[in-house]
């Protein structure tokens, strides 16, 4: 696919016990990001039958006012709440120019050096850099304020055209609804596609946009009242183990190659054979967390074709070949039954 990924090249091992996160928050933070935090990480899932993630928000206040005064939020845990955290999400507010608190840079840093992993959402990439944990590392921010960043910290190098970045033990999204793309990529990197598109369904949201895509989506108000993908989309998700290609969707949307191609950039950032591929994969990816053990079967269920097409696209977009991906996410039960036969169907 054209777009740049932003996959790890190695994703944490299956936990014992619930990954803790927590969500640090100050004053003036965005509500919009901490719901997201919450609605990804905080919420039980009795559709998946177990607790994904420990989760918790912590201030560095008893009380702290959100952003323009909107409500106050009360009742959370304070700043220790995230020296034991795995995961420790840090506030975004659109107060760049106010410096963060230190008690609340001292907790960032203390993270950091224990190796947890660090989130931002937003403008949160501000306070990981006030925190000194990004210099030389690679993070977006909201575009309307990359020139306000660069300024700032030069020594970070700022990606202004992605909607996340995910530098290993540190991943920053863009603004707003990028927030649940990024939340979405972690739980697919800790759980596999499977539970991520269990998870994106309840949120009703696309399961797996590109990190690399565009932030800024040109969305002109259509002449015709039906010019959305959505149909086309839902269309091809049922056939993806057919020879589909851009002519069809194409021909199945009645417009020329051309004209689609533009609709896939205006409406989704990517192109219909960069989005037909990473469909193509996710599938991929979901029927071996299901059990299915022969890479061939995999390769012509999910349309990639050939065993050798699906195991580059698998290692490009995941940072795993098959059988890694395999012991990774796939049902425990019948590992313990395949693992002998792992190396011969997987190689």
């Amino acid at each position: 696919m054209p777009q740049r990924s932003s996959q790890p090249r190695h994703a944490p091992s299956r936990p014992s016990r619930p990954h803790r996160v927590v969500a640090l928050v100050d004053e003036n933070t965005n509500p919009f990001e901490v719901g997201c935090a919450i609605e990804v990480f905080g919420l039980p899932r009795p559709e998946i039958g177990r607790q994904l993630y420990d989760f918790a928000l912590c201030a560095p206040s008893p009380r702290t006012v959100m952003r323009d005064g909107v409500f106050t939020l009360a009742g959370v845990a304070g700043l220790d709440a995230a020296d034991d955290a795995d995961t420790v999400i840090v506030p975004q507010r659109p107060d760049v120019e106010v410096p963060r608190r230190p008690a609340l840079l001292d907790a960032v840093r203390r993270a950091h050096a224990r190796g947890a992993r660090l989130l931002s959402f937003c403008t949160g990439a501000f306070t990981l850099a006030e925190a000194g944990v990004l210099d030389g590392r690679r993070a977006a921010t909201h575009w309307q304020w990359a020139h306000a960043f660069r300024a700032r910290f030069p020594a970070v190098r700022l990606e202004t055209d992605v909607l996340f970045v995910d530098d290993g033990d540190i991943l920053t999204a863009a603004g707003s609804a990028a927030a649940l793309d990024l939340g979405l990529h972690v739980v697919r990197r800790d759980h596999g596609a499977e539970i991520a598109n269990t998870v994106s369904r309840r949120l009703v949201f696309a399961a797996h946009r590109d990190g690399g895509q565009r932030q800024f989506v040109e969305r002109p108000v259509p002449r015709v009242p039906d010019a959305s993908l959505a149909p086309l989309l839902a269309w091809a998700q049922q056939r993806l183990d057919a020879p589909l290609s851009v002519a069809d969707l194409a021909a199945r949307a009645a417009v020329s190659p051309a004209t689609l191609h533009r609709r896939f950039r205006a409406q989704l950032g990517t192109t219909p054979l960069a989005w037909l591929t990473a469909e193509r994969t996710a599938l991929a990816c979901r029927l071996i967390e299901r059990g299915e053990t022969r890479l061939d079967v995999v390769a012509h269920r999910s349309g990639l074709g050939t065993a050798a097409h699906l195991r580059a696209l698998m290692r490009r977009e995941t940072g795993l070949t098959p059988s890694a991906y395999r012991r990774r996410f796939g049902p425990e039960s019948a590992e313990d039954r395949t693992v002998s036969r792992e190396t011969r169907r997987f190689p």
